[in-house]
């Protein structure tokens, strides 16, 4: 097991590390759902989960989630600005139980300094490249880069090319996920961006192929009640899509998360796809904002999600572990 010393090493940019320890509390969440015991739930079988937090203000609104070395540890971003990184801790059935080693720094612009209020510090997606980091803004709607995404703390951001013109990016609804395909895919390797609620004519959601062979526009069909919260690709090529319906106090939350075939995202294209599984407050579910797909030290199909807790009491950051079944429940 690592030490926070040796942490300190691994995270260090430049012989000087930005990023600081931070204490995280967490309680396990042994069952998804408050009705059943079952732990299958459309194509996906329920691993564990947790619910954290921390004394320190800083570990709020966590938007997006990454990981890396076969699912033992994690790079965030918040949308207040910060960097969250660390292990994933586990019991001897595999299963997620806290983090470990964690660390939170603040994501740095282009000029070397962190971001100053909520319009510029809104980080809302992350991808991650070989051996770079990016990450997609909303409201100041932007994409940055960085260098090293086992420590991109203290780096400075590289702005690329925004792939929409950015009239069409919505204020508070832009980039809400940035997904980078597997080399070996129908997109070899190309990255996507999708947006949150930035909708054509036709009330379909916006998106873009970019840094690929063929770069372009396409549009993903959205369901009047769902937004886009984040997406990542399959080993195969296929793009899961996490969606977030919030009908107010009296309507509940929702969440689901399609298939998208790969092959079908191309420029021009409308995508659509099957809905692999859909929970609501009968589950143990918050506002879940980041998704990410992994593979297993058995060679199975994982997904991590988290929960933006909004920065409020009422509520919660959790992070929750799925694998993908065998064997998919049938098509009505």
């Amino acid at each position: 097991m690592a030490s926070l010393a040796g942490l300190a090493m691994l995270f260090a940019s430049g012989g000087v590390t930005a990023a600081e320890p931070i204490d995280v509390s967490a309680k396990p969440i042994p069952r998804f759902s408050r009705d059943s015991a079952s732990d299958r739930f459309g194509d996906l079988d329920f691993v564990g989960g947790f619910e954290f937090w921390s004394r320190d203000g800083r570990l709020k609104g966590v938007s997006a989630i990454r990981l890396i070395d076969g699912g033992e540890r994690f790079l965030a971003v918040t949308d207040t600005g910060n960097w969250f990184a660390g292990r994933i801790e586990r019991d001897a059935s595999d299963r997620p139980t806290g983090f470990g080693d964690a660390v939170i720094a603040p994501l740095l612009g282009p000029d070397g300094q962190p971001m100053r209020g909520k319009i510029a510090a809104d980080a809302e997606s992350l991808s991650i490249d070989g051996d770079r980091v990016f990450v997609g803004f909303e409201r100041d709607h932007r994409i940055y880069a960085y260098e090293n995404p086992r420590a991109p703390f203290g780096e400075t951001a590289r702005e690329i090319p925004l792939p929409l013109p950015r009239h069409e990016w919505r204020t508070n609804r832009g980039i809400e996920t940035i997904a980078t395909a597997p080399a070996k895919s129908p997109l070899a390797g190309a990255r996507i961006a999708i947006a949150e609620r930035s909708i054509d004519p036709d009330g379909n959601l916006f998106a873009a192929i970019f840094d690929g062979a063929a770069n372009g526009v396409f549009k993903v069909r959205k369901d009047a009640d769902w937004d886009a919260s984040d997406g990542a690709f399959l080993p195969g090529g296929d793009l899961l899509l996490l969606e977030r319906r919030y009908q107010g106090f009296m309507g509940g939350l929702g969440i689901r998360i399609r298939r998208i075939a790969g092959a079908s995202i191309r420029p021009g294209a409308l995508v659509d796809g099957p809905v692999l599984m859909e929970a609501d407050l009968s589950d143990e579910i918050d506002n879940m904002e980041g998704l990410d797909v992994w593979i297993d030290a058995e060679g199975g199909t994982r997904l991590t999600l988290v929960s933006d807790d909004n920065g409020s009491i009422f509520q919660r950051n959790l992070l929750l572990e799925f694998r993908l079944a065998d064997q998919p429940a049938p098509i009505n």
